[in-house]
């Protein structure tokens, strides 16, 4: 592996910690870029990072804003160089019954799990074809696939994500720049755990191996999409899921 530098869009949550970790140790310099809101979070983040020699910082962006993503990429390429591999992991979720959801709930979702992906996307694909390498993960979800009660908003994020998925990489096929999309199962972070345990219970008694993703499970996925020797892999959507499909 060189030692290409990687944004992760929501680096410093569940997924995209063990993300940023999984392509440290792979020899990459990583910037985990997220909100700088949260600033015991971003405490603890850092110093749990300390064993990787520097190579996971932190930078402040908020993917929902053309403009800050745009600070973010020039902040990079003064410090760390070009960026060559982009993990959007950023996401979140307003639930509600579509009877009940107000337009603020729909558009915040939208506006950090699709908007998001084009704001970072649009300020590195130039840069990438230039080069003639280039690596794009995006962090879809089962449930932009199967659909879920009280998400529309969120299923409608993370289907349309894959769309985009794949028309951008037929669009940047013939430039050395791969794009693709996991699609994740229930996972051990902080948004799973908040649902209550008998729900939890439920799920987990659906997933064919018998239990939920470990944040690990998808950064494993995520290096071998982003290797430089992954070219020939490109408009893919890897579920990463347990087998969650054959409990539909």
């Amino acid at each position: 592996m060189s030692a290409r530098t990687a944004i992760v869009t929501g680096g410093i949550g569940g997924l995209g910690t063990a993300i940023c970790q999984q392509l440290a140790q792979a020899g990459r310099q990583v910037i985990a870029a997220d909100l700088d809101s949260r600033s015991d979070r971003i405490a603890a983040f850092v110093a749990e990072q300390s064993g990787y020699a520097g190579k996971i910082q932190f930078e402040a962006v908020n993917v929902a804003h053309f403009a800050s993503c745009q600070a973010l990429l020039e902040r990079v390429n003064a410090r760390y160089g070009a960026v060559d591999i982009l993990v959007n992991a950023a996401g979140i979720t307003r639930d509600s019954s579509l009877r009940k959801m107000s337009e603020q709930q729909w558009q915040e979702v939208i506006g950090v799990n699709l908007d998001g992906v084009f704001n970072m996307c649009r300020q590195l694909v130039d840069g990438m074809c230039e080069r003639g390498f280039g690596r794009i993960v995006n962090i879809s979800s089962i449930n932009g696939q199967t659909g879920a009660f009280g998400q529309t908003n969120y299923a409608a994020s993370k289907a349309g994500l894959h769309g985009f998925t794949m028309a951008l990489a037929r669009e940047l096929a013939r430039k050395g720049v791969t794009v693709n999309s996991i699609a994740p199962g229930y996972c051990r972070t902080p948004m799973v755990e908040a649902i209550p345990q008998a729900i939890r219970d439920q799920i987990i008694s659906q997933i064919p191996v018998g239990r939920i993703g470990e944040p690990s499970d998808i950064a494993r996925a995520v290096e071998f999409l982003t290797a430089d020797a992954a070219g020939y892999l490109t408009g893919v959507l890897l579920p990463v899921n347990g087998g969650g499909f054959m409990s539909f």
